[in-house]
């Protein structure tokens, strides 16, 4: 090529080549015709080679302009991107959110990858905890979002995905074989009690307490170390680890939906975006 290409001579040629007319063009462009007539003149000899053929009824794109389209697309895209960026205002103010620890491996780490890249001036701080931590929290102002978790679907916000608790065990041990089966357990949950306790009473499976903890991970330790069965999160079942189903004996323990909540008090730009990226982080494609 003999002459640099210019941003605005390719998107004259695209706007050409979408109409296959150069009046059309012009009138897009809001150019007159000769100047949309001069542009390509240009950008054909920048390239060396005729970009349209002339007909009767408007213009068609030659075997280089054809060739051309997929550069000035990527081309004019990126420019139109980067001016669109360097117009936004960054975005400012804290953000707080609040997140089940079953998701401080997976979903967490790409929502705040995904933030970070768009607005990394805004400070996020993070609580790590179980769901009514998390929506405690909240009410006292604490947070501006939080994720939790809603067995019994009493809570209200956006519904992320539904996750529901399940009976794991180590695939190297048949532990769920055993009567008392061990079990891991949370210390002081009302849930533990009323539906992983419950799942196995309604079963008449006898059981006991072999490991307790106040963690999910830890729960997840006792699981791969052959110490105990234990409920999690499906999404959250570790790589040495099974979901223990009814054919094995056991049926799942709740049906969780995992709740998006928003502080009402609260309404910055900061805030929308976050809820934005943690959607995206919680969909189906990206939490399998």
């Amino acid at each position: 090529m003999s002459l640099p290409l210019e941003s605005e001579l390719l998107r004259a040629f695209l706007v050409i080549a979408d109409t296959g007319n150069v009046t059309r063009a012009a009138t897009v462009l809001g150019r007159t015709q000769s100047a949309i007539s001069m542009q390509v003149k240009r950008l054909e000899e920048a390239v060396g080679a005729p970009l349209f053929e002339r007909g009767p009824r408007g213009v068609t794109l030659s075997a280089e302009g054809r060739r051309l389209v997929p550069y000035a697309q990527r081309i004019v895209g990126l420019i139109d991107e980067t001016a669109s960026a360097m117009r936004s205002k960054p975005l400012d103010g804290p953000v707080r959110v609040g997140i089940p620890e079953e998701y401080t491996q997976t979903v967490l780490p790409r929502a705040l990858a995904a933030f970070a890249e768009c607005h990394p001036a805004t400070e996020v701080t993070v609580l790590c905890g179980h769901s009514a931590q998390q929506a405690r929290a909240l009410e006292n102002d604490e947070l501006d979002l939080a994720v939790v978790f809603d067995w019994r679907g009493t809570q209200s916000g956006d519904v992320l995905c539904v996750d529901p608790t399940v009976w794991v065990t180590s695939r190297a041990h048949e532990l769920h074989l055993l009567r008392p089966v061990p079990i891991a357990v949370y210390r002081n949950s009302d849930w533990f009690r009323d539906f992983a306790l419950r799942s196995l009473q309604q079963h008449t499976i006898p059981y006991r307490e072999a490991f307790s903890c106040d963690t999910c991970s830890g729960l997840a330790t006792a699981v791969s170390a052959g110490l105990a069965i234990a409920p999690l999160a499906r999404s959250n079942i570790p790589p040495a680890a099974r979901e223990l189903t009814r054919e094995d004996g056991f049926p799942p323990v709740d049906s969780s939906r995992v709740v998006l909540k928003r502080n009402p008090h609260r309404s910055s730009a900061a805030i929308t975006s976050m809820m934005e990226v943690i959607r995206a982080a919680f969909q189906p494609s990206a939490l399998g």
